[in-house]
């Protein structure tokens, strides 16, 4: 049945017993020391009243002449009542009772065990079992004119019991007993809500099964999941994390700067706000994270960091931008060649049989020495390709599309790859088809394109005769999502050419004029590891 309880009803019941037993052995404690305290100021009392029985004259004549022995118990019956004890026995030195409250033990000898000290004239009281019951007993020694003991005055009272303790403080201890049990019940109710409005009103058992969903969750994921807390300390950290990372044994619990210093991710408690698709370098590893606050009822208690190998994310870019090239490279090709054809089977049709042959000679050279030319100069087939496919492009929208004949192009900048060098020039190639397409009234639209590098720079030129800019526009260019043009889904190329920039720790130079063009100069230094571009090959 216990298992089958909520937890709130569990805490409940735990706080109210805790509470109870706290009563429980406070009371005891509590009827202990009233008890001791009543014992000590009935001791003092008992000793009062036996000096003042040992010092009256009757009692003292009456132990050293026997004529004078019935005086004595009128005399210790009088204190006795005055004073509210039990009993008042005065004894000679032959321990032979001259007074008791009991008329048939007058003239018997007391055989208590605790007398012994009281015929050598010591003062004390004790505690013990007589006739009448446990008592608490007082003894004072006769002495007679010339200082010499002739007796003892015993005087005792009998001992209140537990039950009559009790009894007596019954009125305020159920007072007590019902403010302390209603405030009990109360303020373990109210603990009970607390902790499981703490616990999303979840029971142990589905906290226990989240557990173990979340922990199977996350290290089944194939990206990497780290989480701290508020005092930067690892909460989670799932296998390919810990993969991506090189990290190995056990590290929740640990402060992350501990186990990776360059995380970033304890910069977000301070932030306060979500940071999106952001590369980074990691541990050595190149990974692109989002990081992101963790809140509780509006207030911040962790972060947590979910992010990718930049290399698997490089991959599948490639692959989905490769066919995406393809296709288009396809289209192209497919409406040149159509209109090649056509042009061939005229000549025929005419039967200027030497004029198609001539032409087509002409067209299939002029393709030769534009693969020659960028083959030889351009040490990277992804970025061959777009430019080959741009040409193209270009030729079907009537804009000639020129690459300087001194661009070389044989390794990338550190931290850069064709990838990134195939969104950067792809971009500022679509960018200037959209600046000629937007500038009708042009009639000889031209794009020049430059690749130059040398021991220290790598420059990349794409110039056009276009629509230009303004300033405001160029100020604004490289925000996320701004754009001149009114389809959706725009503003993102010259964002994502910024981005590579600052990656690569190049530099962006713009200049542009309203109706008289634009050029785009962006350098990169070779002050890290560069890469060779032969050794990253093109998707095909």
């Amino acid at each position: 049945m216990l298992q089958r309880l909520k937890i709130n009803w569990k805490i409940a019941i735990l706080s109210f017993g805790i509470v109870v037993f706290s009563l429980l052995i406070g009371g005891t404690i509590l009827v202990g020391s009233i008890i001791s305290l009543r014992e000590e100021e009935l001791g003092r009392r008992l000793l009062v009243t036996a000096r003042t029985v040992a010092q009256l004259p009757e009692v003292a004549n009456a132990i050293a002449d026997e004529r004078h022995r019935p005086a004595v118990q009128p005399a210790a019956e009088r204190i006795r009542i005055i004073n509210d004890v039990t009993y008042v026995v005065v004894m000679d030195m032959n321990r032979v009772r001259l007074s008791h409250p009991v008329e048939g033990m007058i003239g018997t000898a007391s055989q208590g065990a605790d007398e012994g000290s009281a015929f050598a004239e010591h003062t004390y009281v004790s505690k013990a079992k007589g006739e009448l019951g446990t008592a608490l007993r007082a003894f004072v020694p006769v002495m007679n004119a010339d200082h010499v003991q002739i007796g003892v005055v015993m005087v005792g009272h009998l001992l209140p019991t537990g039950s009559e303790v009790l009894l007596d403080l019954s009125g305020k201890a159920y007072v007590i007993l019902l403010l302390s049990l209603l405030f009990g019940i109360w303020g373990s109710w109210k603990l009970a809500q607390h902790i499981k409005q703490q616990m999303f009103a979840l029971e142990p058992h589905q906290i226990a099964r989240l557990l173990v969903e979340r922990t199977a969750t996350f290290h089944a994921m194939h990206e990497g999941v780290i989480a701290i807390d508020k005092n930067e300390r690892i909460t989670i950290f799932n296998d390919k994390a810990k993969q991506m990372l090189s990290i190995a044994g056990e590290v929740i619990g640990r402060p992350i700067r501990e186990v990776i210093p360059d995380t970033r991710l304890p910069e977000i408690l301070d932030f306060n706000h979500p940071i999106y698709n952001q590369e980074l370098y990691v541990s050595s590893a190149h990974i692109m994270s989002n990081r992101v606050p963790i809140k509780v009822h509006g207030q911040t208690v962790g972060a947590v960091a979910i992010f990718q190998d930049r290399t698997e994310v490089t991959r599948m870019a490639e692959e989905l931008t490769g066919v995406k090239a393809f296709v288009d490279a396809l289209r192209v090709q497919n409406h040149e060649y159509m209109n090649k054809l056509h042009t061939i089977g005229g000549l025929i049709q005419l039967g200027s049989k030497e004029r198609a042959l001539e032409y087509l000679f002409e067209i299939t050279e002029q393709k030769e020495e534009l693969t020659r030319f960028l083959s030889g100069r351009i040490k990277n087939d992804s970025l061959t390709g777009l430019l080959l496919g741009k040409i193209s492009r270009g030729a079907e929208l009537g804009i000639t599309v020129t690459i300087d004949r001194q661009s070389r192009l044989e390794r990338f900048p550190g931290r850069l790859d064709h990838h990134d060098f195939v969104v950067l020039v792809g971009n500022l190639i679509e960018n200037a088809f959209d600046a000629l397409h937007a500038n009708q009234e042009q009639m000889d639209k031209q794009i020049f394109i430059s690749i130059e590098q040398d021991d220290e720079v790598l420059s990349i030129l794409v110039e056009d005769n276009g629509c230009g800019m303004a300033a405001e526009t160029r100020e604004r260019i490289f925000e996320k999502g701004f754009t001149t043009k009114a389809a959706d889904g725009r503003g993102i190329g010259l964002f994502l050419i910024a981005d590579i920039v600052q990656k690569g720790s190049g530099t962006i130079s713009i200049d542009s004029a309203p109706g008289e063009g634009t050029a785009f100069l962006i350098s990169f230094p070779f002050t890290g590891p560069a890469q060779e571009t032969s050794q990253l090959t093109d998707l095909a």
